[in-house]
């Protein structure tokens, strides 16, 4: 029971770290890259942006003045798993937001603003959903349309961010608008990227009759496990098994030739895995 509990505080230590690394991250990205430039990047920051130029407020009393309610709203519509793990990073965010306010901009370009500032941000939210946490903002706005509409969650996202991109072109301008545009997007691929990592994974699918045969040479020659799946062949109506393997991007030229030399009639599928985690691969533990 103590060894349980012991894990359990070492869990909420660990997520803290990760809310607290990656709001630092958001942060100094924010007030060195895209508000001095009036890059408006989507999510509560580029909210604050518009307010900050058009009424001179506090981008973090403004984030937190848009945290604050919505997770109130979150908590009763949503229930209090989804607002609970928006809260910690609800209250972090704004307070790196406003103990690096007055750090120098990094750049003048806009350009380099947009991409830069928005790959920090992208990293930072990237480290905290690591921690599964949030930082609540425009992605509770985002839950809760897609709770009563039939928007997909990623539609609900990208509507929430169009209209503020929208209204950064209305403030500003088109240029600016679409700077902040360019924003969204490297800000999303870049949480991807964190999630993800950069040892991309291959799935094939391999159709053969000479199955057993392909099965028995993967795994003496690429040492990678295989998964034989029932299927049926459309025209033949025959039972026809197929064989999945899962490969490092490294190994999928030796998986390919090491088909084609046992069978070189086979039909192999080849599609990108964004993450794989077990024997041989990414291993959480």
């Amino acid at each position: 029971m103590v060894g349980q509990k012991r894990k359990t505080h070492l869990s909420r230590i660990e997520q803290m770290l990760y809310i607290i690394v990656g709001s630092a991250i958001v942060a100094v990205a924010y007030n060195g890259f895209l508000l001095p430039n009036y890059v408006a990047a989507g999510g509560a920051s580029g909210i604050s942006t518009i307010t900050e130029a058009l009424f001179g407020l506090e981008p973090a009393y403004v984030i937190w003045g848009l945290n604050i309610p919505l997770l109130f709203v979150a908590y009763y519509l949503l229930g209090k798993g989804s607002a609970f793990r928006s809260l910690s990073g609800s209250l972090i965010l704004p307070f790196f937001v406003y103990l690096t306010r007055n750090i120098d901009a990094f750049v003048q370009d806009p350009l380099l603003a947009a991409l830069f500032g928005s790959l920090g941000v992208g990293v930072g939210l990237g480290i905290v959903f690591l921690g599964d946490a949030s930082t609540g903002g425009t992605a509770l706005l985002a839950q809760l349309i897609n709770k009563y509409t039939n928007l997909s969650l990623g539609a609900s996202i990208a509507v929430v961010d169009g209209m503020i991109v929208l209204t950064a072109i209305v403030v500003f301008d088109i240029e600016l608008g679409l700077y902040a545009l360019i924003g969204v997007y490297m800000t999303s691929k870049s949480i991807d990227l964190v999630q993800t990592g950069f040892n991309k994974t291959k799935t094939t699918l391999i159709i053969s009759n000479e199955y057993l045969d392909v099965q028995e040479a993967i795994y003496t020659r690429v040492d990678r496990g295989v998964t034989r799946l029932s299927a049926q062949g459309g025209f033949t109506d025959k039972e026809r098994p197929v064989l999945m393997c899962v490969v490092n991007s490294s190994e999928l030229g030796v998986l390919k030739r090491t088909i084609k030399e046992v069978d070189p009639e086979a039909f192999v599928i080849v599609t990108d895995s964004a993450e794989v985690v077990g024997r041989g691969f990414y291993d959480p533990a």
